[in-house]
């Protein structure tokens, strides 16, 4: 058996508050991390990207400030979630000024 699936057996045996300490520690221990987003030096720039994929924050940032739909983003993006959208976001918002130099260093290029 996986560590994940050890974990899923022991979740389900939990009261709810027993789960909501679990969540605390595991928000604690991730800090300000943002889940589906990663930076990996060498891969596209070090830039800020959808796990699984390698689009990148700020062309979701760029393309929705341009008036693309959250729908059209997903059937551009066939690999895309609603939730890797929902942390692209939230993800911009903690980390816009980072995200704007970025668009702009693109739009020079």
């Amino acid at each position: 058996m996986s560590t994940l699936q050890d974990a899923e057996k022991l979740l389900s045996s939990m009261s709810r508050a027993e789960k909501a300490q679990v969540l605390q520690w595991v928000v604690r221990d991730l800090g300000d991390a943002f889940p589906g987003i990663d930076s990996i030096p060498g891969v596209n720039g070090g830039e800020p990207c959808i796990v699984r994929t390698r689009i990148p924050v700020w062309v979701l940032a760029q393309a929705r400030r341009l008036g693309t739909s959250e729908a059209d983003l997903l059937l551009c993006y066939p690999t895309l979630r609603a939730e890797d959208l929902t942390n692209a976001w939230a993800y911009y918002r903690t980390h816009k000024d980072e995200i704007e130099q970025q668009i702009r260093e693109n739009e020079e290029a």
